[in-house]
């Protein structure tokens, strides 16, 4: 048994109504399959026209009895209505597909005529639509006003998404991601343009201008008679030599010739026109007040032979990223705690030398001047030497001259050294100098401190020199020559060192030493008595309490 075709409730109808009786009946049968209820033969097709429908049932159904009461159409059920919207998406959207399953179905020719027909008024309707919407035609269903923009047209115009994206639209998309629209605040009103008729109508009549008085014409008059006092009209204008009197009527005579200026049409004449006029320009100095441009800077490393050029390169990036070498970083540690000992040895040298020179007695114009004597001393005797932080030697030289003399210097009971050349007209002054000042209970009372703090400097030395490069290591201290360099730096700052404390206000004998200033209150306290600390769980301290213990005497 072939298969039922599909057939919708529309065009089950319709096919009834031309069939005769008999074959009504068998239909009718297969066609109850997909229907809820009786079948309608008083239900007109929207397609056929009632004259030929009401024609058609009179043909097919001869026997029928006209008198009944026609049944009225109740309401279609919702698988009804969804076969029907089906086979109306299948004969609009399906294309070929569509025209073969109306081909196929069984239906009469008639039926095919109507349905192909259907169809094509149906194309024709969205074709006819979307040119209303292109031309803004109004009473069109999709229709827009004539002052709708283009982008509303393309959008009611477009087509239905068939799941690719047109190149039109995907490159609008990508302007409008690209430039952003302004916001609705900054947006100007849309302008509509209005034909120009009657009413605007522009009048190109020339008309007077308007009538101006007596005193805007002389005030006028005024203004412009000034723009011709300087072009030597009168004789007896002396402001300007007879040289400039002929410049500026060349000037003018250029300016308000009637013609046009004769300019050159040649590359070569155009060049000669500019180069006399920057010529002129600069003549008149107006290119003195140029500011000049900065100059370029100029690395004298970056064509020094004796440098590589991949480690010129490399130390480049390091500075420019502000990178530092691991071995930098231990000199700057190792720099910073020799500064911190040095500052405060020289700093407790001062102090302890300013007193102890003070206290031999003597006006301040004596204390000052042995100072000078010492001072004086210290340079002869004792000269100032390098810092070790700033030499750069290899330490695994054992025969190094540097090294070598700093070992020497460095050893405490060294006596065999060689003495300083001295001229002969000084010898008389060196002899009537005094000895450097030393304190050697000072130096016995800090040699603790200066060893341990030696000792730590020559540790960081000794780390720093086994990751540094070969020529960045540096020697060990010394606690000889850093007091050495010590007295050779504090001798010549004794003197003012004197005068300062001299010129401090003096203490009172009465408050203790770098207290503060007390006030009245601080009176009552019992200065000098012995504090008395009470332990009690229930503090009952008052008012009465305070005043007992202010006003009684100490010894109760």
């Amino acid at each position: 048994m072939p298969p039922i075709p599909f057939l919708c409730r529309q065009c089950a109808r319709a096919l009834l109504r031309d069939l005769p009786n008999p074959q009504r009946n068998r239909v009718t049968r297969f066609a109850r399959l997909y229907s809820q209820r009786a079948p309608d033969t008083n239900t007109r097709h929207p397609d056929v026209s009632p004259k030929t429908q009401d024609a058609a049932e009179d043909d097919a159904s001869p026997t029928t009895n006209k008198s009944a009461p026609p049944d009225p159409d109740p309401e279609p059920g919702p698988m009804t209505r969804r076969l029907e919207e089906a086979t109306g998406e299948a004969l609009l959207a399906g294309g070929r597909a569509g025209l073969r399953a109306v081909r196929d179905a069984g239906f009469s020719e008639d039926l095919k005529n109507r349905l192909l027909e259907r169809l094509a008024s149906a194309r024709a309707d969205a074709s006819l639509a979307a040119e209303a919407v292109e031309e803004g035609e109004e009473g069109v269903v999709g229709g827009i006003p004539a002052a709708a923009g283009q982008g509303t047209r393309d959008v009611a115009s477009a087509r239905p998404w068939t799941g690719e994206e047109a190149v039109p639209d995907a490159v609008l998309r990508m302007l409008d991601d690209t430039r952003r629209p302004l916001r609705p605040g900054l947006r100007g009103k849309p302008r509509i343009p209005v034909p120009r008729g009657a009413e605007h109508v522009v009048d190109m009549r020339v008309r007077r201008g308007p009538v101006v008085g007596a005193g805007e014409r002389a005030a006028a008059a005024r203004d412009r008679a000034a723009a011709y006092a300087g072009m030597g009209m009168k004789e007896a204008d002396v402001g300007l030599s007879e040289a400039e009197r002929e410049a500026v009527r060349r000037e003018f005579r250029e300016r308000f010739s009637p013609g046009a200026r004769g300019m050159p049409s040649t590359v070569s004449g155009l060049a000669a026109l500019a180069n006399e006029r920057i010529e002129d320009a600069i003549a008149r100095g107006q290119f003195k007040d140029i500011p000049r441009g900065k100059g370029v800077e100029r690395d004298d490393r970056a064509s020094n032979p004796f440098v590589d050029t991949t480690e010129y390169i490399m130390n480049n990036m390091i500075k420019r990223q502000e990178i530092v070498p691991p071995w930098i970083e231990k000199q700057q540690e190792l720099s910073k705690a020799a500064h911190v000992f040095r500052a405060r040895l020289r700093n407790d040298w001062k102090r302890h030398a300013a007193r102890m020179i003070a206290s031999r007695g003597g006006s301040l114009q004596e204390q000052i001047s042995r100072a000078v004597a010492f001072a004086r001393a210290e340079e002869a005797q004792n000269p100032r030497q390098r810092n070790v932080d700033q030499m750069s030697v290899p330490t695994n030289s054992t025969d190094d001259a540097v090294m070598a003399n700093l070992r020497r210097q460095a050893w405490p009971g060294d006596s065999n050294r060689p003495a300083a050349e001295v001229a002969p007209g000084e010898d008389e002054t060196q002899a009537t100098l005094p000895s450097p000042f030393r304190d050697p209970s000072w130096e016995a009372t800090e040699r603790s401190y200066m060893e341990l703090a030696i000792s730590n400097l020559n540790s960081l030395a000794r780390s720093y020199n086994l990751m540094a490069p070969e020529l960045a290591k540096k020697p060990y201290f010394s606690l000889a020559r850093e007091l050495n360099n010590c007295f050779a730096d504090v001798a010549p700052l004794l003197a003012n060192e004197i005068k300062e404390r001299a010129a401090r206000p003096s203490k009172s004998m009465v408050d203790s030493g770098g207290a503060a200033p007390r006030g009245i209150l601080d009176r009552f306290g019992k200065e000098g008595s012995p504090a008395r600390i009470y332990e009690s769980k229930a503090p009952q301290y008052g008012f009465k309490e305070m005043w007992r213990d202010l006003w009684s005497r100490p010894g109760r």
